[in-house]
């Protein structure tokens, strides 16, 4: 069996969690079967990577994505199966399908008609990315949802999809990348936490993820004006979907700056090493999300055995365990006021209480050496591959 995997993200070009997926399904894939990764950006090891069409410079991004999809599709003649990630590579996936006569299978990491501030990015290339992926989803042999709840999602948003056509394949987690960090494993002058000045003696709380209305950045600030105030934030958000988004989250940063004092915004892309330190260091990982099919990210901080406060939304409840592993806090779109003021309440009951945190820690570590590993993953998939090429 040959796979084509049609993708935007692949290292180094990784910056959510759909490219995550992409490359720790692909590393075990090729235990197991052949598989060429098509991606799009510059050219890098592992991977045959595509870019748009030159005479589309300044275009749309929707209308850039597509040309670059097209070559995808084109390069994609020796495959047995196509499986593409995202609205991104859809239309490869799709196309390569059609011309080749090969199953499509589409792994759904989000839904555009539930993303609805993305037109605040694309413009009216959200029309585009929507047509894009209800168009690729209608067709696919076989749909690969990260969570029950993105199930749900797909056969609710696409009504006309076979649901035999769509399977469960939860996102995963390597525990021995994400592990708890010692405090003494970073080198001297090599601890970033030192670098921003946080006070190690002071409950750090943290925050990953990129600067987009999905992520409810906007909700943890303000969440974070009633933290306790020996309470540290340590915010690693950036990658704006948008200059405006940028300027929000820049002024939600200074006014929380000006009211209470432990505030860090680190604003680059940091390495895995950087980013286990600061979870492991932090006392609670709090996942705003208003929107999350199921949230990496949560495991990332499980796996360095932080506790984590988390909104119910999407996959998020099938990720930490109420009660176990962290706590869900009830998002409500009416009420903002109101879930800022839960999720402060709920991190400042974990605050007050290290035991359970710690707790909590060590039991959602176990719950993702248990139930999150890629080489499982990867084998599911090769059966759903199997399942439409039979």
């Amino acid at each position: 069996m040959r796979v084509a995997m049609m993708t935007r993200e692949y290292p180094p070009e990784v910056y959510g969690g759909a490219g995550v997926h992409v490359t720790e399904l692909v590393a075990q894939l090729r235990r197991l079967c052949q598989v060429d990764v098509h991606c799009q950006g510059a050219p890098r090891p592992g991977a045959f990577a595509y870019q748009p069409d030159a005479q589309l410079r300044g275009a749309n991004p929707a209308l850039s994505t597509l040309s670059t999809d097209l070559v995808m599709a084109n390069a994609a003649a020796e495959a047995t199966v196509v499986h593409s990630h995202t609205w991104y590579a859809g239309m490869a996936g799709h196309l390569a399908s059609l011309l080749y006569g090969v199953p499509h299978v589409l792994t759904a990491h989000s839904l555009e008609p539930l993303r609805p501030w993305k037109a605040e990015q694309l413009g009216g290339g959200y029309r585009i990315s929507s047509w894009v992926e209800q168009t690729a989803m209608n067709a696919a042999d076989a749909v690969i949802a990260v969570s029950s709840g993105m199930r749900e999602d797909v056969l609710r948003v696409y009504p006309t999809v076979d649901p035999n056509r769509v399977h469960i394949v939860r996102n995963g987690i390597d525990t021995d990348v994400w592990h708890p960090a010692d405090a003494m494993e970073s080198s001297p002058g090599e601890s970033v936490l030192t670098d921003i000045g946080v006070d190690r003696s002071r409950p750090i709380v943290a925050f990953v993820g990129r600067i987009t209305r999905q992520k409810g950045v906007a909700h943890l600030l303000g969440a974070a004006h009633d933290f306790d105030p020996d309470v540290q934030l340590v915010l690693c958000a950036g990658a704006p979907d948008t200059p405006e988004i940028a300027a929000e989250v820049s002024a939600g940063v200074a006014e929380l700056s000006d009211s209470r004092t432990g505030v860090f915004w680190v604003r680059e892309m940091l390495p895995i090493g950087k980013i286990r330190e600061i979870l492991s260091a932090a006392k609670v990982f709090v996942c705003p999300s208003v929107y999350e099919p199921l949230g990496i990210v949560n495991l990332e901080a499980m796996a360095c055995a932080t506790a984590v406060v988390a909104s119910d939304v999407g996959g998020i409840p099938e990720v930490v365990d109420d009660g176990v592993t962290g706590s869900l806090v009830h998002y409500d779109a009416d009420d903002a006021a109101g879930y800022q003021a839960r999720i402060a309440k709920v991190v400042n009951a974990l605050i007050a209480d290290p035991e359970r945190a710690e707790r909590y820690g060590r039991a959602g570590r176990q719950r993702c050496i248990a139930e999150f590993s890629w080489a499982q993953i990867a084998q599911q998939t090769l059966e759903i591959y199997q399942k439409v090429c039979a």
